[in-house]
């Protein structure tokens, strides 16, 4: 049999499936460089590193520098050990006089003595005596023993005992108000106020060696107490009981 001559070209059949992807090929050569990139953002802050040694003591050598301002005090350092006691100090002025104290409480009789006899009897040479003070008695009627002062007017008493005290004033022109002190405490009261008139008392005291009694005008508006020739009754005296 002789073969024909080949037939018309037909139309093309339909697509064929998808075929299995291809396998791998080689790595290709290497690119060329790239451009810049754009700055990164800020990283994030690292840990705090450890504490340096301290570094030796630098060594100045300026002469000329400007003086730097001053530094922040620094804080409060631990309590310190109590120091030893300082030496003492120079001693003060004086104070001032403090007021009277009260009057304390009676002592314990004191021992027996030997009986001393104790007297005097004085008067006046001057009205109107100075107001807060004792009074002088100046002219001295009796004072055997010296207990009497008559320049400051006060009697001392020479030992414990019991003591007897009188004084008999004029008064004249001025109120009087006149006490009987013992020891800066007045024992007796008396107020005069008629004028030419007399004033007296008599008071038993018991007192302590050493213990003082005087009279004392109150002030210069009532020391009324008077003395002239025609006056005698103006004395102050102390005898035994």
């Amino acid at each position: 049999i002789v073969q024909g001559p080949p037939g018309l070209q037909g139309t093309p059949g339909p697509a064929g499936a998808r075929g299995l992807p291809g396998v791998e090929g080689p790595m290709g050569p290497k690119g060329l460089k790239g451009d810049k990139g754009d700055l990164g953002r800020t990283g994030d802050p690292g840990l705090n590193g450890q504490k340096g040694d301290q570094g030796e003591q630098g060594v100045c050598e300026c002469t000329d520098g400007a003086d730097g301002n001053d530094g922040r005090p620094g804080e409060n350092g631990a309590k310190g050990d109590k120091g030893d006691t300082g030496p003492m100090g120079i001693q003060g002025p004086m104070g001032l006089k403090g007021n009277m104290g009260n009057m304390g409480l009676t002592g314990q009789p004191g021992p027996c003595t030997s009986a001393i006899q104790s007297a005097f009897s004085a008067c006046i040479n001057q009205s109107f005596p100075m107001e807060n003070l004792p009074v002088p008695f100046q002219h001295i009627f009796t004072n055997k023993q010296g207990h009497f002062n008559p320049s400051s007017g006060i009697y001392t008493a020479p030992v414990n005992g019991t003591y007897v005290f009188s004084f008999h004033l004029a008064v004249a022109d001025k109120t009087l108000k006149v006490g009987l002190f013992h020891n800066f405490y007045p024992v007796v009261k008396s107020t005069e106020t008629t004028d030419h008139s007399t004033t007296s008392q008599t008071v038993v005291l018991h007192l302590k060696m050493g213990d003082r009694v005087w009279l004392q005008v109150k002030d210069g508006t009532t020391n009324g107490m008077y003395t002239d020739r025609e006056s005698s009754t103006h004395d102050f005296h102390m005898s035994p009981p």
